[in-house]
């Protein structure tokens, strides 16, 4: 019996820390770049995209295609980015520990 006590410890503990760790993730930004860095995407931790700058060079009517493929490629490089950090700091949190392939976590 004391082993679960402890177990159940140990996991309100980390319910704890997931729950600083989501607020954390709240406020952290990360930025993703396409084109040379003539675009960026800057999200917080959740995904959400907070600003987005466009080299005024980058538009043309005529060729609205590549604006938009240079958009969704900095969105991805800032998300990937995001990823990143958010596994950098669950490794922290879970003592380096890892979670199994596909298991997500609600941010």
């Amino acid at each position: 019996m004391k082993n679960l006590g402890n177990l159940m410890k140990q996991a309100s503990q980390m319910q704890a820390k997931m729950g600083e760790m989501q607020a954390k993730m709240q406020e952290i930004e990360v930025t993703g770049s396409a084109g040379a860095g003539m675009l960026t995407v800057t999200l917080n931790g959740k995904f959400e995209m907070k600003k987005v700058k466009i080299d005024p060079s980058l538009v043309d009517p005529s060729d609205v295609e590549v604006l938009e493929d240079l958009l969704l490629a900095a969105f991805n490089d800032a998300k990937t980015k995001a990823e990143a950090l958010m596994a950098e700091e669950m490794a922290k949190l879970t003592g380096g520990l890892t979670l199994p392939e596909g298991f997500k976590l609600p941010f």
